[in-house]
């Protein structure tokens, strides 16, 4: 029998989860699995970053990706289970001593070592005082965490809202948080089914982020319950399972790790029409000098005019990217839908058509 999509008991999964990140796993060697590790393709920028962050919180770092989007500067962050603060290091580089990163977990033992080096980050990035905040607490629940309405500019995440024991009320506290055009940006495990079961109440698939992984059309479904109608893929790569025992139990279930971005929008319709839009790239992004990556299938070239669908127009113009494109059009004609390329197969794939 399948979950389709149900969590699994909150307080059973809340404390499954702890024990595998707080007691079974000391640093990434332990994992059996290649799910939660993160890429070794990192961009420069991110290379760079992580050379300033301390070696404990490193190797006990536990993430699929790399979600840490660009201009950044000035910024609050948050980070959805931020362990040990890989992650949350990484942004307050890129935020500045102006900005703010909130971490987020409910793993004391990662939160002690993230605390732990937090003086000493912010005296290596040569800030007067750390511009990061950490707090014990459920990503389901941030209201009682005290992170308040619209006060988030960007959230993040790395591979872990799968463990969540309710996904659809996190993702509903993510865009309660979030400004008007703030962005979730985030890496998770993806299935190409929905999870038996068997496979989700298994401890070490759970733990290995397997068994809480989202099957894509209910992920859609769900974003668009909490008010969310388009979404983009930025990259996506397979998960091979090495070990024997754990790929049998999973059968033919299979895995993806993707970059996911989103944008809390009141502009953002159910599908891609086309208004006449064209968007430039006006360059200024410091990690993106050249050419900028909305997506998987949107890279604006810089002071190359694109067409646009409506929604790709807000997610670059009525956001914090806004300063660095021209948009020329608005919505006062419409000429139906927008006449997706490349291929639908690959479109698909954002959630959107374009």
């Amino acid at each position: 029998m399948e979950s389709h999509g149900m969590p699994a008991p909150s307080n059973a999964t809340r404390q499954l989860v702890q024990e595998y990140y707080g007691q079974r796993l000391e640093s990434t060697s332990d994992l059996r699995t290649m799910a939660c590790c993160a890429p070794e393709d990192q961009p420069v920028h991110i290379k760079a970053a992580l050379t300033n962050v301390n070696d404990e919180v490193l190797t006990r770092f536990y993430g699929c990706g790399s979600p840490i989007p660009p201009a950044l500067a000035g910024a609050t962050v948050l980070d959805l289970g931020c362990g040990t603060g890989r992650d949350v290091y990484v942004a307050a580089q890129f935020v500045g001593p102006e900005g703010h990163v909130i971490g987020v977990d409910m793993t004391e033992e990662q939160l002690a070592v993230a605390r732990k080096h937090e003086a000493a980050q912010a005296e290596r990035f040569g800030f007067d005082a750390p511009n990061t905040s950490f707090h014990h607490g459920y990503i389901e629940d941030l209201k009682a965490l005290g992170i308040a309405d619209a006060s988030v500019d960007v959230v993040i995440s790395n591979c872990v809202l799968n463990l969540s024991a309710d996904k659809r009320a996190a993702f509903a506290e993510i865009f309660r948080v979030l400004k008007e055009g703030g962005e979730l940006y985030f890496s998770d495990v993806f299935a190409d089914r929905r999870i038996p079961d068997d496979v989700a109440a298994d401890p070490v698939l759970y733990g290995e982020c397997l068994g809480g992984a989202f099957y894509e059309e209910d992920f859609r479904r769900m974003l668009r319950d909490v008010g969310c109608l388009d979404y983009r893929t930025v990259s996506s790569c397979p998960i091979e399972i090495d070990d024997p025992e754990l790929a049998d139990k999973l059968g033919n279930i299979r895995f993806t790790s993707k970059t996911i971005r989103a944008f809390k929008l009141e502009a953002i319709e159910d599908r891609c029409e086309d208004y006449g839009q064209v968007a430039y790239y006006q360059g200024g992004i410091p990690e993106q000098p050249h050419a900028f990556v909305l997506d998987d299938h949107h890279r604006f070239e810089r002071g190359r005019p694109m067409l646009v669908c409506g929604n790709s127009a807000a997610m670059v113009e009525e956001t914090r990217f806004g300063r660095y494109f021209e948009v020329v059009g608005d919505r006062s004609v419409h000429y139906g839908l927008f006449d997706c390329d490349p291929a639908e197969a690959e479109a698909s794939d954002g959630g959107g058509c374009c």
